[in-house]
């Protein structure tokens, strides 16, 4: 047998077993209150994408940055902003597992949101 006849079979038994982790768009608040601190907040409320010395979601090189001009600072450079990020998240425990994918927003698409907590005051 040819050597990749390995690498196409895993790949075929790969495509056959269906994925555990559904992939949501989760869009909100992202806040990054401290070093190594990560949380989005939703619709459905806060998951947690890291904490420092501690968890930490796979995928965090897809944490959109901020646009320019559209980030609020809260603790020096650390505060909030608005977008979204693809991810598999635990609904059990309001983590996110892992991001695939994100994208800053403008703040008044937050603001604008009822859905989502009222940051008005900055």
């Amino acid at each position: 047998m040819k050597p990749y006849f390995f690498c196409i079979l895993a790949l075929v038994l790969l495509g056959l077993v269906p994925s555990s982790r559904a992939v949501e768009r989760r869009c909100g608040w992202i806040d990054n209150p401290t070093p190594a601190n990560w949380w989005i907040t939703d619709r459905d409320g806060s998951w947690t994408l890291s904490v420092q010395g501690g968890y930490s979601a796979a995928g965090g090189e897809h944490i959109p940055a901020a646009l320019p001009g559209e980030y609020v600072e809260t603790n020096g450079y650390y505060g909030y902003y608005c977008g979204c990020m693809d991810v598999a998240a635990d609904a059990n425990t309001m983590r996110i597992d892992e991001i695939y994918a994100g994208e800053a927003l403008p703040l008044s698409t937050c603001y604008a949101d009822p859905a989502l907590p009222d940051r008005s005051g900055g």
